[in-house]
């Protein structure tokens, strides 16, 4: 006769189990409830105690409170002017990306806001800062190593300033940048041209040298790229072509000091800009 199954044990192993779980839940309930201070704040409370975060230098606590507020009151000043706020602490943190996000984000939302272009200003300050650290020289970066595509970023939204809103008070300052930009960009398309002519790659070198002629014509550092092309052809055999760079050469800079020097410099790295 078989013998039936006893389901005592399994009734008293639930039974168990369900005491276990009723501890945890009354345990928990034991630990003290986080409470958000700033539950029943208007916007204006909101705002003005995250300006004075700002004010104090407590850029975390800030973003954190601006993001509060455009959540609770989405719609209204107080949001959009959260907005701003934001992009520009998380310029003042060092998040780059997150700045550059929030300003694209406000420009996306409110193109005819009477402050984008500010948000265009601050976009380009973001990506200028983001590449053109002034640690990056201090550390004596290889700029062959360095993407430029930061530059490239600050210079269209610079342009963009300038050309949306010739007559904003930031566009005088954009300018500027934009023309540290151009050469900037073009003294790194020579650095690497440089640095391919001291390791035999000619024709590397004269591509890159070529196109900072091409793309930056008014910068100082076309000097160096027209050098760098003369001696990559001559190096390489094609006469016709390091003449003719060296007519344009000579037309410009018919005293250039390279014919004397070659591409070693003496120069300090700080004053190469």
């Amino acid at each position: 006769m078989a013998r039936s199954v006893t389901t005592k044990p399994l009734a008293r192993m639930a039974a168990i189990a369900l005491v276990a779980v009723a501890s945890l839940t009354a345990g928990c309930g034991l630990l003290p409830e986080v409470k958000d201070e700033t539950l029943g704040w208007s916007a204006n409370k909101l705002y003005s105690e995250a300006k004075d975060s700002m004010a104090d230098g407590a850029w975390d606590k800030a973003i954190k409170l601006f993001e509060k507020l455009e959540a609770r009151y989405p719609y209204g000043r107080y949001a959009q002017q959260a907005q701003i706020e934001v992009a520009y602490a998380y310029f003042k943190t060092g998040e780059q990306a997150s700045a550059i996000a929030a300003c694209d984000r406000f420009i996306k939302l409110h193109p005819s806001h009477p402050n984008v272009d500010y948000m265009y200003y601050l976009k380009g300050l973001a990506n200028f800062n983001d590449d053109l650290g002034v640690m990056a020289y201090v550390s004596m970066q290889d700029e062959t190593e360095r993407d430029p595509k930061g530059m490239r970023e600050a210079f269209d939204t610079y342009r963009q300033l300038v050309t949306r809103f010739p007559e904003s008070k930031y566009s005088k300052d954009a300018v500027l940048r934009m023309r540290y930009l151009v050469n900037a960009m073009a003294s790194n398309e020579v650095h690497v041209a440089r640095y391919y002519m001291k390791r035999g790659a000619y024709l590397a070198a004269v591509n890159r040298a070529q196109s900072a002629v091409i793309n930056y014509p008014e910068a100082p550092i076309t000097e160096e790229a027209l050098f760098i092309m003369v001696k990559g052809y001559d190096n390489m055999g094609m006469n016709d072509l390091r003449d003719d760079a060296e007519r344009i050469m000579k037309k410009n800079f018919p005293n250039s000091v390279y014919y004397a020097r070659g591409l070693d410099r003496k120069e300090p790295w700080w004053k190469l800009w």
